[in-house]
């Protein structure tokens, strides 16, 4: 990395729209050294007390020139970012280095950060930590791989690290004015979701990081409550992934030239039967239907894997669940169990009871996995049937 003065490198910040958010809550041993230690390269800094009960309020008072955003009681790691951010964009920078107080980030990665926002500009950059190091605590390690996980499948973006909290944030390709839900460490996970969501090119660029021996750490983690929340905004953001995005960028991908890619790729020059062909997309269909709401891809694409389906083909078949038609697939649904039970069609809302709820929910249960046979078997007629008059067969 180039060697630079301070003034040099203040200037490069300055071309480049950056400002420093630190965030802290009770850190007084090392946010003065962090506060120093970014001074040289960033002049430009806003530091978020959140509610700190120890020296913090003054130490905070020898740096007359910081931006300081007071809370008068711990809000959370989530609102902290969430303010510093918002004030970031109103004072109209660019863009947003956020780096934690407890010293275990290195100011001297700041010009890291610089360089690649220089070649991609408007990019998230997350600094990616080194997972195997020997001092890397166990519940980290085990809270990042959990994460990445989640990320990749409510995003498809794959990341070695979603859990840093060393980031360059674009402020004018992310919404800070309205967003988020969460205000705790989750924050920094569903940011990246929703960043993600927006068309934001999110990716990972490596950083150094400092764990103190065990004694000498300073964590507000809390692993129950933070699991927990983090497990509850998971729930709610694969349900939106499989529910709305999945099938907006389903439909956004559905031109023209991408049917006809789609076509020649996956049914007239596939190397796959007729029939296995017609199995994917009775797969595909039949789980579109069944009454799993939010884990119909996910269980698609595990069954297409164990019965070596072709997990494209069933995954389109598969949104026939996108929300047009999901009015008729429930009618569909509940008007088969109302048939297949014998029981009149009809729903009384204007006498809700719990007897009334669970008679309506039987019939559409029932009805559902019915129907969604009934709607497999007769796409897997229609298929055969297309692919043995158009498509030359295969004998795989």
């Amino acid at each position: 990395m180039e060697e630079r003065s301070e003034e040099l490198w203040h200037e490069k910040a300055r071309q480049l729209g950056i400002v420093v958010i630190i965030p802290t809550y009770n850190n007084e041993k090392t946010l003065t050294t962090v506060i120093e230690d970014v001074l040289f390269y960033v002049e430009d800094i806003i530091v978020v007390n959140d509610g700190s009960t120890d020296s913090t309020p003054t130490l905070l008072e020898n740096y007359p020139n910081l931006h300081i955003i007071t809370h008068p009681s711990n809000k959370g790691k989530g609102t902290a970012l969430k303010n510093g951010l918002k004030q970031a964009k109103a004072a109209d920078y660019r863009y947003a280095i956020t780096i934690d107080s407890d010293g275990q980030h290195f100011a001297s990665d700041i010009p890291i950060f610089m360089e690649e926002i220089e070649k991609d500009p408007d990019t998230l950059l997350v600094g990616a930590r080194n997972l195997t190091s020997d001092n890397m605590p166990g519940k980290n390690t085990f809270a990042n791989k959990f994460s990445n996980f989640w990320f990749k499948l409510e995003t498809g973006v794959k990341l070695q690290d979603t859990q840093s909290g060393y980031r360059l944030y674009p402020l004018h390709k992310i919404n800070v004015q309205r967003f988020y839900y969460t205000a705790k460490y989750e924050f920094e996970l569903e940011v990246l979701v929703f960043a993600v969501w927006g068309g934001t090119t999110v990716r990972n660029i490596p950083i150094h990081v400092y764990y103190p021996p065990q004694e000498e750490r300073v964590s507000h983690f809390r692993p129950f409550r933070d699991f927990t929340r983090i497990s509850i905004l998971n729930t709610f953001l694969v349900f939106i992934t499989f529910l709305w995005i999945y099938p907006r960028n389903f439909f956004r991908k559905l031109t023209w030239s991408n049917c006809r890619k789609f076509f020649r790729t996956h049914i007239t020059q596939s190397e796959e039967s007729n029939l296995k062909i017609t199995y994917a997309i009775m797969l595909g269909v039949f789980m579109g239907i069944v009454p799993i709401w939010g884990y119909q891809m996910l269980a698609t694409l595990f069954l297409a894997h164990v019965l070596k389906l072709n997990k494209v083909i069933a995954i389109v078949a598969a949104n026939i669940s996108i929300p047009p038609m999901i009015p008729f697939l429930l009618y569909g649904s509940y008007l088969t169990g109302c048939k297949v039970l014998n029981r009149p069609v009809e729903l009384h809302l204007t006498n809700i009871s719990l007897e009334n709820v669970k008679s309506v929910l039987e019939q559409y249960l029932i009805g559902s996995v019915i129907f969604a046979t009934a709607c497999s078997i007769l796409a897997g007629i229609i298929t055969i049937s297309l692919l043995t008059i158009y498509r030359r067969p295969k004998t795989t």
